[in-house]
């Protein structure tokens, strides 16, 4: 069983172990976005004790799920982009036409009675446009770099640069998808219905409580996983010539 440490990051916990994203999930932890900031300083922003939450993490036993998790961390490149597109861009542009349709029955029906609906389809439909624009680009200009990268002896020679250029911009938009999350859970109040919603409602608080999940686990895997591996690969592979001359 790995051994974690109050200093790890919560991204490399995660990649670690998978299933360990529970346990933020329920500390209300952010591990894709701001995977970076260690346990301890994560912990502390919560109000949480570091040293008793990591106690919690090194005795978790794995969950019957685990097995099943994809094992990110040791797949190849190439793999890893495929299970993202396959996993987490189909399940996208499956879902957001489907809350597009929900959140418009709910603000006709019970808009009036709770004016945040209205906000809170805007900022579904607004995600939903900004996260189609993200994936384009990601499966057109990035991940192809990737798998390019991945195949090639040395590191190739990229029209926008280095593999950082785009990956920087990804990234950026990883974090205002994490602020539009954020913003969807407070108006919703956690996903939690009123006495009064209807079923459809409650199947909507429901899909965006999904919606929250797989996105962290998405951005996780390519902020926290793919993205300092593919740097990684790319500087080792263009120090290669420098080894051959020796």
């Amino acid at each position: 069983m790995s051994t974690f440490e109050v200093q790890d990051t919560v991204g490399e916990v995660v990649a670690r172990r998978p299933v360990l994203s529970r346990a933020f999930e329920q500390a209300d932890i952010d591990y894709c976005c701001n995977g970076r900031k260690t346990v301890e300083e994560a912990c502390r922003e919560k109000g949480l004790d570091p040293q008793a939450f990591v106690a919690a993490l090194n005795v978790a036993a794995p969950s019957d799920g685990e097995e099943t998790m994809a094992d990110t961390a040791v797949m190849p490149l190439t793999e890893l982009v495929d299970h993202i597109e396959r996993t987490h861009h189909a399940y996208l542009r499956a879902e957001f036409p489907r809350l597009g349709g929900m959140t418009a029955k709910v603000v006709s029906v019970h808009g009036e009675k709770d004016p945040r609906l209205q906000d809170l389809r805007d900022t579904v439909l607004a995600l939903a446009g900004e996260l189609s624009q993200h994936m384009m680009k990601e499966e057109h200009v990035l991940f192809p770099m990737i798998r390019q990268l991945d195949a090639s002896e040395e590191t190739p020679v990229f029209h926008c640069g280095s593999l950082g250029n785009p990956i920087r911009m990804m990234e950026l938009e990883h974090t205002a998808a994490g602020s539009a999350l954020e913003r969807l859970r407070a108006l919703t109040d956690t996903f939690s219905p009123p006495e009064w919603a209807c079923t459809t409602y409650r199947a909507l608080l429901d899909a965006l409580a999904h919606l929250e999940r797989d996105l962290h686990q998405h951005i996780h895997k390519e902020n926290n996983v793919l993205f300092p591996r593919a740097l990684e690969m790319a500087e080792r592979k263009r120090r290669l010539p420098e080894h051959r001359s020796d």
